[in-house]
């Protein structure tokens, strides 16, 4: 029955943040942010609540191994779900169409998983007020990133324009008609359903590692990371269908950032010290593989002008690669 509710709980999560991200696009509509920016902040924020939900959730359950994989497990996920996207749609060419200002997303959250990789490395049980000085750097930097991206110049206007345009061809008066007094009350109910569900399967995720004898490590880094990644899927596939591409990926790599900084809330509540220095080494493959990952997602955004097929698809066909590697490492481990 574990699995069943599992499952259950997982089309609840993705239920929740289909209607979650509709909603934050009517409320982003009246805005002047371009969308890059909707997608780093607004929807990156609003998919990742699962994440939240389901880290802090297993810490309070004391187990904070899939606190951690989840959300290392998820990025991974993530930029796997960018790659499989851009294979998908290889004829329209995703990363040359995406925006370089999303360098500086992708740089932070690379800089933020390296921060991360040296934490479980070194093994600094050095706390603040309880906190983790890891996490308080976590916290630290992704504040000054989050604030020097949303300084940085927009292009709204035409960039809006053409994604207006896209909106009206493929018919989405529904969402046209939703009043932002009624987005924002949808919004709120749907973050309390992806909290609800969210917490349901941190729970269901530990009962499932002590029945299969998985490991905590594995079920957090796979099994849990890849659900609660499930909306960020959604909300790409939905941005891709708009002909959206920059709120595409920036709701993916803002969700990265965003996971990074669910470490320091997690480390809020974990009550034994640091939280990266007691949780299971394996977490550092999971580390690795986001950095290489990321890695290629930059060289990726920086050329252009790629007339080779072979050559274009190559990054996103080592992108699933190493996510099958990484995975079977961590299995192992």
């Amino acid at each position: 029955m574990v699995f069943i509710y599992f499952i259950l709980a997982a089309a609840i999560t993705v239920y929740a943040a289909m209607k979650l991200s509709t909603y934050a696009d009517v409320i982003s509509e009246k805005s002047t942010m371009s969308g890059m920016l909707v997608g780093t902040v607004l929807l990156a924020g609003a998919t990742s609540l699962p994440e939240v939900t389901t880290s802090v959730s297993a810490v309070l359950i004391d187990n904070p191994d899939i606190a951690i994989g989840n959300m290392l497990g998820s990025n991974l996920f993530n930029i796997f779900i960018l790659a499989m996207f851009d294979l998908f749609y290889r004829q329209k060419r995703l990363f040359n169409e995406a925006s370089r200002d999303h360098l500086y997303t992708a740089g932070l959250g690379l800089m933020l998983t390296l921060v991360t990789m040296i934490a479980l490395i070194v093994r600094i049980d050095f706390t603040v007020l309880g906190i983790g000085i890891d996490a308080l750097l976590i916290a630290a930097l992704y504040g000054i990133g989050i604030y020097y991206i949303g300084k940085r110049p927009q292009q709204p206007a035409v960039e809006r324009e053409a994604a207006h345009e896209t909106v009206q061809e493929v018919g989405a008066s529904a969402t046209n008609s939703i009043t932002v007094k009624r987005a924002v009350i949808g919004f709120i109910i749907a973050a309390l359903v992806i909290m609800a569900a969210g917490t349901a399967l941190s729970v269901l995720g530990d009962q499932i590692a002590v029945v299969t004898g998985l490991g905590s490590s594995f079920v957090g880094s796979f099994l849990i990371a890849a659900t609660t990644s499930l909306p960020e899927a959604v909300a790409v596939f939905v941005a891709l269908k708009l002909g959206n591409v920059n709120l595409a990926f920036g709701s993916i790599l803002g969700s990265n950032i965003f996971n990074m900084l669910i470490i320091a809330m997690s480390d809020v509540f974990y009550r034994n010290g640091s939280i990266l220095a007691d949780v299971s080494a394996s977490h550092l493959v999971t580390a690795i593989g986001i950095t290489i990952l990321s890695v290629l997602v930059m060289y990726t955004l920086l050329r252009k002008d790629v007339t080779s097929k072979f050559r274009y698809v190559l990054p996103s066909v080592l992108v699933v690669l190493v996510y099958f590697a990484s995975s079977y490492f961590i299995f192992i481990g």
